[in-house]
């Protein structure tokens, strides 16, 4: 098993995320659960298209991401 960092939006219609390491790689949901299972067969369907040394390559970032609270004028 690997870490893979995921990006998740939330908007109107539902839950969007997509993976930064993995150009393409994206998927939705209409629940957080169903975006995070879209999102893992999406990614691990990718992986599968690569060789090991590039794997490598893509699971070695790490990205984080955090909200902030910002004034508006």
């Amino acid at each position: 098993m690997q870490k893979i960092s995921v990006v998740i939006e939330k908007d109107r219609h539902g839950y969007y995320a997509y993976c930064p390491a993995l150009k393409g790689c994206q998927s939705q949901g209409d629940t957080l659960d169903e975006v995070l299972a879209n999102i893992r067969e999406a990614a691990e369907l990718y992986l599968e298209t690569l060789d090991a040394e590039e794997q490598a390559s893509y699971l070695s970032d790490e990205i984080y991401t955090t909200s902030l609270e910002v004034a508006l004028a």
